[in-house]
């Protein structure tokens, strides 16, 4: 059976053996990621071989994957990718299929608010982000106790307090709020990354009015140019 090992002393991670288990569980006494471990059958690297070299971030419809011409494990691997879709969609969701050669790069800015900066997600209304790498570098998490918000940091706050013109009030959090700086985060000394692994299907807690739990702190890894990753994101 696929197996997946939370980091050591790390119990923010719960693990489930089916999809049902997976949409049922709750985020509750600091649980904020939920891991179904698989070992999928397939070749998802030759979907990515037969899609060729692009640029950004291709999306992948039920319409462009059927026109690849694929061999069997190739198919073997669409099959289980389109049901994973079929599997979000059921619950009401909007999930995508993404090829990624890069994700757009936000390095002049005083916080870094791309996603190979670690962030949470957020949203207004109760919500959890479903993610699975198919193929390619996977999802990196970084342990709560572990991530420092960089707005917090007093450099970095002083910096964007000279970019906002303004105090350190309501108005200034509303101005992080409203570019996305509080949701991003640095490791703290010694901090150790976890791997989300391949094939694994996961739900993570996001940041919303309420939430029980804090927001699981997440990020795209980094790929070097010519390598590419399958990603389903909800």
């Amino acid at each position: 059976m696929p197996s997946f090992t939370p980091p050591p002393g790390y119990d923010r991670i719960a693990v489930v053996h089916s999809f049902s288990e997976l949409v049922a569980a709750r985020f509750a006494d600091g649980v904020n990621a939920v891991c179904w471990p698989r070992a999928l059958p397939g070749d998802f690297g030759e979907i990515v071989e037969t899609l060729g070299p692009g640029e950004g971030i291709a999306n992948l419809d039920e319409t462009r994957l059927a026109a690849l011409p694929l061999g069997s494990a190739g198919r073997t691997a669409r099959d289980v990718m389109l049901e994973d879709l079929r599997l979000l969609r059921d619950q009401g969701l909007a999930p995508e299929l993404n090829c990624i050669h890069a994700y757009p790069r936000d390095d002049d800015a005083t916080v870094s608010t791309d996603v190979y900066s670690f962030h949470a997600d957020s949203a207004p209304v109760e919500a959890s982000t479903y993610l699975c790498t198919y193929y390619g570098p996977a999802s990196e998490g970084l342990r709560n106790e572990e991530a420092q918000r960089r707005v917090d940091a007093p450099g970095t706050r002083a910096e964007l307090l000279k970019l906002f013109g303004g105090k350190d009030d309501e108005t200034f959090r509303e101005f992080l709020s409203e570019h996305c700086y509080d949701l991003h985060y640095a490791p703290a000394p010694g901090a150790q990354l976890f791997s989300f692994g391949l094939g694994n299907l996961w739900r993570i807690a996001i940041g919303y009015p309420g939430s029980p739990v804090p927001p699981c702190v997440h990020r795209a890894p980094d790929t070097v140019p010519g390598e590419s990753r399958l990603l389903l994101i909800s």
